[in-house]
């Protein structure tokens, strides 16, 4: 779970922005993207394979 707190003088808008870099750094917004819509089981083997082919060894 991500916990911002704030800052000394920090304002909201900084906060926020605070928030969302944590949330893009560990990944949470892909996994929502990824998870907001039904993939077919052979969509889901289809993107792992490619994604392990591009991978550089």
């Amino acid at each position: 779970m991500i916990k911002v707190r704030p800052r000394g003088n920090e304002s909201i808008q900084q906060m926020l922005k605070r928030f969302k870099r944590l949330c893009m750094r560990e990944g949470l917004t892909r996994d929502i993207k990824r998870t907001s819509y039904y993939e077919k089981p052979s969509e889901r083997r289809r993107r792992k394979s490619r994604k392990s082919v591009r991978r550089p060894v």
